[in-house]
C-alpha cells in the first residue's frame, strides 16, 4: 500500500507523551528533532548518510554515526565515523574505526562503546553451525563481530570478539541465512552493573556478556522474534526489543515486545491488527516512554508511532524526507527514534517549550 500522506498522521494532545522526538532518516544527511505536531524545531547536518541513526547526550550533543565510503561491502548497517555535535553542530569529539557498524554508547565514564567487524579465522568458522553451506562474503571470508571501549583519546580501553569468546558450536545461524557473517549484532545495551547486552539479529539470541570475564552470562534465543532489533532494558529489570518477524513463514508480522528476562515470559506486546498491517522485517526499534506509553519505528517504511499499554496510537508521523536507496528507488526508512521530553537533560533551556 503505498502512502497518500506524510508527516503528522495522528495527534492526541490529551493522551500522546509531551516532548521531541529525533531521528535521522536513512537515506539522507541530517538529523531531526521535531515537536508533537510534526514541526522540525533543530536539525544537524552531516557529510554522509548515516551508520543508522543518533542520539542525545545528557548534555544536549549529538552522538551520530556515519557511513563512510571504506570498510565492509554487501553487509547492511556499516558506519565508520562516530561524531559527537554541540548543540550548533560543531563536531566536539570524533572516532574513526572503519568496521564500526550498527550500535555506538557514551558510558558513564566518558568512554564510548560500539560494535565492528573483524575476519573470523578459518579455523573457527568451520566450527559455526547453521546457515546457508558456501555462502562467505563474496570476499572468502565470514565476518564477526567485536565490541570495542575506547577513551576520548580513541585508545582502546576494553574488548571483546564474538567468535573467541562464545562457543561457536553453541550458536547456529539461522536457516536461510547467508554464511558471510556471524553474527550480525545489531544493538548494544550497557547495563548498570558494567555487563553489555547484545542483540544478534542472524541467531534470533539476546546475550549478556560478563564484562569482567567476557563469557556469556544470560542469554535468550527465540526464533519467533524473525530477527530482532533493538534490545532495551528497562528500570524493572524487564527487557523490550522489536520483533521483526522476518522469518515467520506465511504471512510475516512484527511485534514490539517487553518480557522478562528472569521468567523469560512476556509481559506486554504490540502488534497490528491484522497483523501484517505492521510489519518492517529490518532495521526498527521502540523507546518505552516515562509516561507508560511505547514509542514505536517501524522502521522500513519510516512510520514513527506511540501506543498506550492498551495499544491504542495516539500520535504518528510518517518520515517525509527522502533519499535514494540502494536501487535508486526513494526511501524514507528510519534505523531508531527517541522522545525526549521538554525538562529532560537533552532538551531543558534549548527549544523554546510548546508545553508550558
Amino acid at each position: 500500500m503505498r502512502p497518500r500522506q506524510f508527516g503528522l498522521y495522528v495527534c492526541n494532545d490529551n493522551r500522546a507523551t509531551p516532548g521531541y522526538t529525533l531521528f535521522t532518516p536513512l537515506q539522507g544527511k541530517t538529523t531531526y528533532l521535531i515537536g508533537l505536531h510534526g514541526d522540525v524545531v533543530h536539525q544537524w547536518q552531516h557529510p554522509y548518510t548515516p551508520g543508522n541513526y543518533a542520539y542525545l547526550l545528557e548534555n544536549g550533543n549529538l552522538m551520530w554515526s556515519g557511513r563512510l565510503p571504506q570498510g565492509v561491502q554487501r553487509i547492511g548497517g556499516r558506519g565508520g565515523l562516530l561524531r559527537e555535535y554541540d548543540w550548533d553542530g560543531n563536531v566536539v569529539w570524533e572516532h574513526t574505526h572503519v568496521g564500526q557498524h550498527h550500535d555506538f554508547r557514551r558510558l558513564p565514564n566518558g568512554n564510548t562503546m560500539f560494535i565492528a567487524w573483524e575476519p573470523v579465522p578459518s579455523d573457527i568458522e568451520r566450527r559455526i553451525p547453521g546457515g546457508i553451506p558456501d555462502t562467505l562474503h563474496h570476499d572468502g571470508c565470514m565476518y564477526g563481530d567485536c565490541i570495542y571501549e575506547v577513551t576520548p583519546a580513541g585508545t582502546i580501553a576494553w574488548e571483546w570478539h564474538a567468535a573467541q569468546d562464545m562457543e561457536v558450536e553453541n550458536y547456529p545461524i539461522l536457516a536461510g541465512q547467508r554464511r558471510d557473517e556471524f553474527a550480525h549484532a545489531n544493538a548494544l545495551a550497557p547495563l548498570p552493573d558494567g555487563n553489555i547486552m547484545v542483540s544478534f539479529r542472524r541467531l534470533s539470541t539476546i546475550i549478556v556478556i560478563d564484562r569482567a570475564t567476557k563469557k556469556v552470562k544470560w542469554e535468550q534465543r527465540d526464533e519467533s522474534w524473525g530477527m530482532q532489533h533493538d534490545c532495551e532494558p528497562l528500570p524493572n529489570g524487564n527487557i523490550t526489543l522489536f520483533a521483526n518477524g522476518a522469518t515467520i513463514p506465511g504471512n510475516p508480522y512484527s511485534r514490539v515486545i517487553e518480557f522478562d528476562p528472569r521468567t523469560r515470559r512476556n509481559i506486554w506486546e504490540y502488534r497490528g491488527h491484522p497483523g501484517y498491517m505492521f510489519f518492517s522485517q529490518h532495521i526498527s526499534g521502540a523507546q518505552r516512554l516515562a509516561s507508560g506509553n511505547t514509542l514505536i519505528c517501524e522502521g522500513q517504511w519510516g512510520r514513527l508511532f506511540e501506543v498506550t499499554p492498551d495499544g491504542d496510537i495516539v500520535w504518528e508521523y510518517l518520515n517525509p524526507f527522502m533519499g535514494p536507496d540502494s536501487h535508486g528507488d526513494p526511501s524514507n526508512e528510519v534505523f531508531r527514534a527517541y522522545r525526549y521530553a521538554d525538562n529532560s537533560p537533552q532538551i531543558r533551556n534549548r527549544v523554546k517549550s510548546v508545553y508550558a
